[in-house]
């Protein structure tokens, strides 16, 4: 931990400056709730008054108080924040919490008094949460700096830092009512200091802390955040519930690529790379952190569903699938051992449909059974209310079963008035339970992202020793912003071993005869023009021109259409390219995120790759397994293993491409874009053809 951090998570005094005998302002509640947590340090009270609050002595200034004091938590009004700090660094308190609001949530005049204090806490060595926060508490050292309306938390096992002061209120009522409890939690305010990337080492060093759940706004560095979220999610997991999805950032582009590469893709690749797993709601976010906080880890992805009515278990069913795992096949020793206890009408394969007569025995020795073949990886259990027998009673019996395996259990709890004092015997127990199988399903299924995570997690960029990085540096230094001629782009991506087929600029017809027939045999003509990106938009392309009558007629006709479509652009020619050899057409391209730098995409390649969206990124540079999973996560890549009447595809040589490029645009971040579409890749074996090649180079002033 930063050492400038340790007095907020370990003090050894707190000061509240702007403590108040007032029920109604935040100082009083602040005060309320430090002295009724049970903190063992020194808790000192500040009043301009002075007197008695609270039952204890209140000094009148920061410099009054005695030591221990290594903590100050300001409630005062914002205008006084600043002589607030100033007294904090006379007295030689180096840790700050500003709970008081008022400053750039509330516009420039707030902003500008946000900044002053900045400035203050700088020049004194200060560090500072907040302002406009909660505060923060520790639910076992026991520490309680928030002004939160009574009851604490429940401590437990799962810490939240947050970005909204507002959600941190309704998550601890909430994670009450649904029986788990808090380790520590953290409103991070404006973040005028400390921010979410800041925090998350400390947190994840509290040994109580067994999962770090996030609600964040955005992050302030991006890069950092990748960095020291990717050390901590190899100790703990990381849940995240990153808001403001909509809009995307806006961006300057050209390419497909940068047109799909959003503010979300990006989040999404980032929070890929650093192992963080990220959430859709804040109900989602808690339903993982408890499976993730109170079960084991699967060894493997197939999962067992045990119930006692079928119409739950086909839902189940449902929901595994579509969350991408398979049903598991117990095998015929484990049938066996179901069928002895059994009904002859119950369904002993996966799913497992007990029968509503199921009590007790026969949840219990089937559960045993399922988690003792090695071909299952987890368990559901399934429960409505059972008709002969109270929820509780079967679930007491599920318990000891839990407990003694090495797999993780999750138990759909249907209902609500009959199942609640099961409900509660789980909960006390450590068992994850949810009210829909869709939910234990998504618990689940994020139980084996974080075992693969794990697995996975030592993977290093993959670092091509063949390349050439001085080679493109030279072109890239001598270029001009804006796109490289095809020449420099063969240039370039030639140096990091991706080879573009030659292309010819022929300012005039004549010229363009001629090329086709040094080629000697059906070319391609292109529309070359810096001001139209994407050329079959606009009848630009032609293919398969075949002698010399047809290439001159082409130039004239491509030449027409893009006048016609953009009567202002700049027309240089055309390009002249042999004609190809077929293959599956894919598209892989690579951007500069402002936040994280940057990003890879592969994808569905052509024309309609923006409406297809078949597309996904990663950050540069690539681990070969992220790349491999790339590919796999798009219908374009699971086709290169073949499909129908497509024979397999060279998805090795598809592979090699991807990882180049991200080594290429990561050693070279003034590439502001660059894309292969389509990228042909041929039956197995045969290696890849780069069609159509795009290169930008970002302004300097961006560089």
């Amino acid at each position: 931990m930063d050492a400038s951090l340790h007095p907020f998570f370990h003090p050894t005094g707190i000061a509240v400056v702007g403590a108040s005998a007032d029920a109604v302002k935040l100082g009083h509640g602040v005060a309320r709730n430090l002295l009724a947590s049970g903190y063992a340090g020194a808790v000192h009270l500040v009043n301009p008054r002075g007197g008695t609050l609270m039952g204890r002595s209140a000094y009148c200034d920061l410099a009054s108080v005695p030591n221990p004091v290594d903590l100050a938590v300001i409630v005062v009004p914002a205008a006084a924040v600043p002589d607030a700090l100033r007294a904090c660094g006379a007295r030689g308190i180096h840790a700050a919490i500003i709970a008081s609001g008022g400053f750039r949530e509330v516009g420039a005049d707030g902003a500008a008094l946000e900044a002053e204090c900045i400035r203050i806490a700088r020049d004194l060595d200060v560090r500072l949460i907040g302002p406009n926060c909660i505060g923060l508490l520790d639910t076992h050292l026991p520490l309680d700096t928030t002004f939160l309306a009574p009851p604490p938390p429940t401590p437990g096992d799962v810490a939240f830092i947050s970005h909204s002061g507002a959600i941190c209120a309704a998550v601890i009522d909430w994670a009450s009512g649904q029986g788990f409890g808090l380790s520590r939690l953290v409103s991070l305010g404006n973040q005028a200091d400390l921010c979410e990337t800041d925090v998350l080492a400390p947190v994840a060093d509290d040994e109580h802390t067994r999962v770090l759940t996030l609600y964040l706004e955005g992050v302030r560095d991006g890069r950092r955040f990748i960095e020291q979220a990717a050390a901590v999610t190899r100790r703990k997991p990381v849940v995240a519930l990153k808001v403001g999805r909509f809009p995307a950032g806006q961006r300057a582009v050209a390419s497909h690529t940068g047109a799909l590469a959003g503010q979300e893709a990006a989040y999404n690749a980032a929070f890929r790379r650093a192992g963080v797993i990220r959430a859709d709601t804040n109900e989602e976010m808690f339903d993982w952190a408890r499976a993730l906080a109170w079960c084991p880890l699967p060894a493997r992805r197939d999962i067992a569903v045990l119930t006692n009515a079928g119409g739950p278990g086909v839902v189940a069913a449902d929901a595994i699938e579509a969350l991408g795992l398979p049903l598991a096949a117990p095998n015929e020793a484990t049938l066996a051992r179901m069928r002895r206890v059994l009904p002859a009408a119950a369904s002993v394969h996966n799913p497992v449909d007990m029968l509503a007569s199921a009590g007790p025995t026969e949840y219990a020795e089937c559960l045993s059974a399922l988690l003792d073949d090695d071909a299952v990886g987890g368990v559901m259990v399934i429960m409505p209310p059972p008709p002969t027998h109270s929820a509780e009673s079967v679930c007491a019996a599920l318990v000891p079963v839990i407990r003694a395996s090495s797999k993780p259990v999750v138990v759909a709890l249907m209902g609500e008035n009959l199942i609640r004092r099961a409900s509660e015997l789980l909960r006390a127990e450590r068992v994850p339970d949810y009210r829909f199988p869709e939910r234990a399903a998504s618990a689940l299924a994020t139980l084996v992202r974080r075992a693969e995570f794990l697995a996975t997690a030592a993977a290093e960029p993959v670092t091509c020793d063949d390349v050439r990085p001085h080679e493109a540096r030279a072109v890239l230094d001598a270029a001009a912003p804006g796109f490289l001629a095809p020449d420099d782009v063969a240039r370039v991506l030639g140096a990091y071993g991706i080879d573009v087929p030659r292309i010819v600029l022929a300012p005039t017809a004549d010229e363009a005869v001629a090329v086709a027939a040094r080629f000697g045999g059906p070319v391609a003509l292109k529309v070359a023009s810096p001001d139209i990106p994407h050329k079959s938009d606009v009848g630009g392309v032609l293919l398969g021109l075949g002698d010399a009558a047809a290439v001159a007629a082409g130039f004239v006709t491509v030449q027409a259409n893009a006048r016609r479509a953009h009567s202002a652009a700049r027309l240089d020619g055309v390009h002249v390219q042999r004609m190809l050899p077929e293959g599956q057409e894919v598209i892989v391209g690579a951007v500069q995120d402002t936040q994280f730098g940057a990003l890879v995409m592969f994808g569905a390649g052509g024309t309609e790759v923006e409406g297809v969206k078949d597309v996904a990124f990663a950050l540069a540079p690539l681990p070969r397994v992220e790349a491999d999973a790339m590919i796999d996560a798009t219908w374009a890549g699971r086709k290169l293993r073949g499909f129908r009447n497509l024979p397999p595809a060279d998805r090795s040589a598809a592979t090699e491409v991807l990882l180049r490029l991200g080594q290429l645009v990561a050693d070279h971040p003034d590439i502001a874009e660059v894309e292969i579409n389509p990228l042909r890749v041929r039956p197995d074996g045969e290696g890849v053809v780069a069609v159509d090649v795009r290169l930008r180079v970002a302004p300097r002033d961006a560089r």
